[in-house]
């Protein structure tokens, strides 16, 4: 169950049980510099460079702010609720002409292993769907990342095969792992 607090596209927290999936901020800098920089974070994500410097972070800042206003990009700091400070991020790219959108996660390792990346899925996955015209919602990972995978099946998304050789992260070819949920499965979910 999320409860949406929403002005607009740009002012938009969903609440879960344990989390707040909300802005963006300034003030999250620091969590977001450290956490690129830790290589066990890094390591799986496509694009971060290493190493992250502040310009990267108030870049990235400054991205996800200009992709809420123009509706493209919804990406969320994941933070808990009892201090609001980032723990980490996700992020919902839509596409309007196909119905469908794509999400990329990452969570500080001191919160791995309690479920939260998997709330946080579940949060952005529902309001994906509540908010949206959306047919699809789809994520993958590096194969050499499992407990990724294992996010997205618990999350209710489906396995659809590997792309090999799919992307390159420090100079080495990585295969992507595909997952997706539809909305009737959504619907399905949500109702039973």
């Amino acid at each position: 169950m999320i409860v949406i607090e929403q002005r607009d596209l740009t002012d938009i927290t969903i609440r879960t049980a344990r989390l707040l999936l909300r802005d963006v901020a300034p003030g999250d800098l620091a969590s977001i510099v450290r956490n690129m920089n830790n290589l066990a974070i890094s390591q799986f994500l496509a694009r971060p460079p290493l190493p992250y410097t502040d310009e990267h972070g108030l870049s990235f800042i400054h991205a996800a702010r200009e992709g809420r206003r123009s509706g493209y990009w919804l990406s969320c700091a994941i933070a808990e609720q009892s201090d609001n400070r980032m723990i980490g991020s996700i992020g919902m790219t839509l596409n309007d002409e196909f119905q469908r959108a794509e999400i990329g996660y990452w969570l500080d390792e001191a919160f791995w292993n309690r479920g939260l990346m998997t709330e946080a899925l579940r949060g952005i996955i529902d309001f994906g769907f509540a908010e949206f015209d959306l047919n699809r919602i789809a994520a993958n990972h590096f194969s050499d990342n499992p407990a990724s995978g294992r996010v997205m099946q618990k999350a209710g998304m489906t396995y659809e095969g590997t792309l090999r050789q799919y992307l390159v992260r420090f100079g080495e070819p990585k295969d992507a792992a595909y997952y997706s949920i539809l909305r009737r499965e959504w619907a399905g979910s949500v109702s039973g």
